[in-house]
């Protein structure tokens, strides 16, 4: 059976299309839902397999990226988002969808300073937006989006706030320990980005581009892997550049619930 994959849109965000396509070549059946329209119709999120937050701006980033997104996935979809990421099933939170993820508190999932915020996405150190490719290498084995992913991924980053920090840095042992360092940035040849610009471009810790959840489920990224799913969309194909694509991490989703 085709799984079916929820995709929620809310007034701003953009890269819906692109994530369907994604979803699409990796064997899901997408569909997309705004929010509003999923409070109306009270819509049984059991019936889906893989549930994905896409990237944009949404509602303009108002009060900060992704808070606002945030604040109504735990009001009026609490449950339905527990009840979701409890089953084990796939979910995945790109650029603002991440940050929804991470601003709501469904990532990273640590059980730490009694449910005070202890991460967040803040402003690049750069100061400014980033629009640019980036290199990712896979981290974690625990995590089912990431689980196998050998070769380099290459991919575009269009992000203000995007900078990964811990309120604490000792909580990077917490995170290491779980394994849910799920991407880190890196150079082009693969070699450590070591914190540094523009291999790491938003200044991140310990070059975090994603985390996931400790029990590997909920994957949250900043860059955009659906704008790698086809080669002729790398900036060097007509190089001949192949290969890195972002696709994989999608296969991979799917993988999961076939």
């Amino acid at each position: 059976m085709t799984p079916r994959a929820l995709i929620l849109h809310a007034n701003g965000t953009n890269r819906d299309g692109d994530v369907a396509e994604a979803l699409r070549l990796a064997g899901a059946e997408p569909e997309t839902a705004h929010l509003n329209t999923l409070r109306q119709d009270k819509r049984a999120w059991s019936h889906y397999q893989m549930l994905v937050l896409p990237g944009g701006f949404a509602y303009a980033d108002a009060l900060g990226a992704g808070r606002l997104m945030g604040l109504d996935l735990r009001t009026y979809f609490g449950d339905e988002m527990a009840a979701f990421i409890e089953s084990g099933k796939p979910v995945i939170g790109i650029c603002n969808g991440f940050q929804t993820l991470v601003k709501g508190g469904f990532l990273p999932g640590l059980n730490v300073d009694h449910g005070k915020p202890y991460a967040t996405l803040t402003f690049n150190a750069s100061g400014h937006f980033e629009c640019r490719w980036v290199t990712l290498r896979a981290r974690s084995r625990h995590c089912l989006w990431t689980r196998g992913l050998g070769e380099l991924i290459d991919c575009p980053i269009a992000h203000g706030e995007g900078n990964f920090t811990l309120a604490n840095p000792s909580l990077l042992a917490d995170l290491n320990v779980d394994d849910q360092i799920a991407l880190v940035y890196t150079r082009p040849d693969g070699r450590p980005a070591d914190e540094r610009y523009p291999d790491n471009p938003n200044g991140s810790i310990a070059d975090i581009a994603g985390v996931c959840n400790p029990a590997g489920n909920v994957l949250g990224l900043m860059p955009h892997p659906e704008n790698h799913i086809h080669s002729y969309q790398h900036p060097h194909h007509s190089r001949g550049f192949a290969g890195r694509l972002g696709l994989r991490l999608f296969e991979n989703g799917v993988k999961a619930v076939m």
